[in-house]
């Protein structure tokens, strides 16, 4: 029987077995040394200055909103394509959300319309653009537009880890937050290294970080030079802890940072796999046989890109709606499906959400687009050559 392909997987050692295993028999199951050196680790594959692990992608953006300031009243700019997280998190801190279009052929940010959309109404507190399948938004343009209006940058980073960009002529890797004040990754188990669930904020500013490690735990500290009590006050002893601001349980358990750390050590085997199995769809979708059906997403920076996501987008046909497209987008879904390869769509345009859906989809055309003509195909380390072969015969067959 032929297994089902999904679009990513984990992919579990044994060296991360008996690091889990090690945690299990060993004194701490949560808050002991192993979040520490997983946190390190997060730093020097990142070059951040500070890294704080948290329980999820999502409780990593909003701490990173939160620990800037963030709070009611405040608004925040999102690109139109990511899940859903990135927006919720500006309302978990009691502020709004707006969002920019997006390129329809890159899916990333698109700038002018992050500056019409930024200039427009209430200045943003923050603007938060997203890495689309491992691909990196221009973060210099970013920061300029986000200097001029006093607002801060968060970059969504949950599909970049392992990535590295280019500003100014200089080469930088993604969360060293070179270019904004924090970024987030996450861990989910198809990312490029799993805690089974489980993030990160990184960030360069001192201020930030142990604002981060205050909301990661409730707002508690065990500080004896900041406790309002003395250390002579009889109802303080080494049990005592304050809390001093209103925080929440985000931490990130011992047993998952210890998997996080193993996996970490096998980081750049899993990007330079990704980058190498992408080429493979690359060449093969540029073929005659798909010339005038299907395209690989634009990527701008290849040799960068941590490859998250491996995206093809249908090519329009002429006089044909972006609806038509969508229908076509389906089938071949369908068929891909019944090959047994689980290909999947990232992701329906937030504003599109009947949460937030307050105006027209006409006004995110890029988003739309993208939308309606993209598939995401399996991109998963462990992938074989023949597995990349499968892909590409049962797309040409969904193609017809």
């Amino acid at each position: 029987m032929t297994l089902a392909l999904s679009y990513g997987r984990q992919w579990i050692s044994e060296e991360d077995v008996d690091a889990v295993r090690d945690c299990l028999r060993g004194d701490y199951l949560t808050q002991g040394p192993r979040v520490a050196e997983f946190e390190a680790s997060l730093r020097r594959a990142t070059g951040a200055r500070y890294a704080v692990a948290v329980s999820s992608g999502t409780a990593a953006l909003h701490l990173a909103y939160e620990a800037l300031g963030f709070g009611p009243g405040d608004t925040g700019v999102t690109s139109a394509i990511s899940f859903v997280a990135t927006a919720n998190a500006f309302l978990y801190c009691g502020g709004s959300a707006r969002f920019a279009d997006v390129e329809p052929d890159t899916a990333l940010i698109d700038i002018e319309s992050l500056r019409r959309v930024a200039s427009t109404g209430p200045r943003p507190k923050i603007i938060a653009p997203v890495d689309l399948g491992g691909h990196t938004f221009d973060r210099l343009a970013v920061r300029r537009i986000a200097d001029d209006l006093g607002a801060m940058v968060v970059e969504d980073a949950a599909h970049s880890l392992g990535a590295a960009y280019t500003a100014g002529g200089e080469s930088f890797l993604v969360g060293s937050c070179a270019h904004a004040d924090a970024a987030i990754l996450s861990f989910h188990p198809v990312k490029h290294i799993t805690t089974a669930e489980g993030g990160a904020v990184l960030t360069r500013h001192e201020h930030v970080y142990q604002r981060l490690l205050s909301l990661r735990s409730h707002g508690i500290h065990r500080d004896p030079t900041r406790f309002v009590r003395g250390a002579e006050d009889p109802y303080a002893g080494p049990w005592y802890y304050e809390q001093t601001e209103l925080g929440h349980h985000y931490r990130l358990p011992d047993v998952l940072c210890a998997l996080g750390t193993s996996q970490m050590k096998r980081l750049a085997e899993f990007v330079t796999r990704r980058r190498e199995l992408a080429a493979l769809y690359d060449r093969a979708f540029a073929s005659d046989r798909f010339a005038s059906k299907l395209r690989p997403l634009e990527v701008r920076a290849r040799e960068g890109s941590a490859y998250h996501l491996y995206v093809v987008q249908l090519i329009e046909r002429v006089g044909e709606s972006l609806r038509d497209v969508a229908r076509r987008r389906r089938r071949l879904f369908d068929s891909l499906r019944e090959q047994g390869i689980l290909a999947q769509v990232h992701y329906i345009p937030i504003p599109w959400q009947p949460f937030y859906a307050k105006s027209g989809a006409a006004e995110y055309p890029g988003a739309e687009s993208y939308y309606a003509r993209s598939l995401s195909l399996p991109m998963f380390p462990a992938m074989e050559e023949a597995d990349v072969a499968r892909v590409v015969a049962a797309v040409e067959e969904g193609l017809g």
